[in-house]
């Protein structure tokens, strides 16, 4: 298990204690890095110059944030080498079929509606930190940049 951050780009502040709770709750508070919009992310991720200011081991992402939304900042995240393997798993409140197949599309690994109450919340984040950060096994690209 690495001990990289956990990135959460969500501009709703409930929504960010929420998710700090339920990473504190699962272990893993200490290692969530929040940025709260698209712009934030992607001057993180890809700096203009040099290697990224953050090398997450995951991140959270939301579809409806300010500046640069969600599903552009996917793109942006699967179109730039630097990072292209990153785990991305949309957590939303969407529950839209065309927001699920642009995810998709997009490059995300995968789609979490966020649940509604407190104690599905935080089980969801926990199965998602357990298969994330401790079963999953991250594509570490070649020497080649591959």
């Amino acid at each position: 298990m690495t001990n990289a951050p956990i990135l959460l780009i969500e501009d709703r502040l409930d929504d960010v204690l929420l998710t700090e709770r339920a990473f504190a709750k699962a272990g893993f508070g200490d290692r969530l890095v929040v940025l709260k919009d698209g712009e934030a992310c992607l001057a993180a991720l890809h700096p203009d110059q040099g290697p990224p200011r953050l090398s997450p081991a995951l991140v959270l992402l939301d579809i409806n944030l300010p500046k640069i939304g969600g599903l552009e900042v996917l793109r942006r995240i699967r179109s730039d080498d630097r990072t292209r393997h990153l785990p991305v798993v949309m957590l939303t409140t969407s529950a839209e079929r065309r927001d699920i197949l642009d995810s998709y599309r997009f490059g995300a690994n995968s789609f979490v509606r966020k649940p509604v109450s407190y104690a599905q919340f935080a089980e969801t984040v926990q199965i998602l930190a357990r298969y994330w950060l401790a079963i999953n096994r991250p594509c570490a690209p070649d020497p080649a940049g591959r």
